[in-house]
């Protein structure tokens, strides 16, 4: 089980402009599946913790870790192996 993160956070609106960099679509709107718990929420509700090399959010159900993403100069890292799954709207659909 993973333990209880003390340090401060804010939430995942924080990955909203990394994250804009990558994708051509707002992912905080993205309805994200934690693989641990199996919690789905809105990206932007996860906890992100910035004090780390990159950005590191966690699921605000158990803790566990969710995403991490990392920008250097030319290129950004995106691991998302706590993710289950990610629903992504689209512009215009609906």
């Amino acid at each position: 089980m993973t333990q209880p993160n003390t340090e401060q956070h804010v939430d995942g609106n924080a990955l909203a402009g990394p994250l804009a960099e990558v994708f051509a679509v707002d992912v905080t709107a993205a309805v994200e599946r934690c693989m641990d718990c199996g919690r789905t929420g809105p990206v932007a509700t996860l906890r992100v913790y910035q004090r780390a090399p990159g950005l590191v959010a966690r699921c605000p159900g158990c803790d566990g870790v969710v995403l991490r993403l990392v920008r250097g100069p030319d290129k950004t890292w995106l691991d998302l192996k706590g993710t289950m799954s990610l629903q992504i709207p689209l512009a215009g659909s609906g």
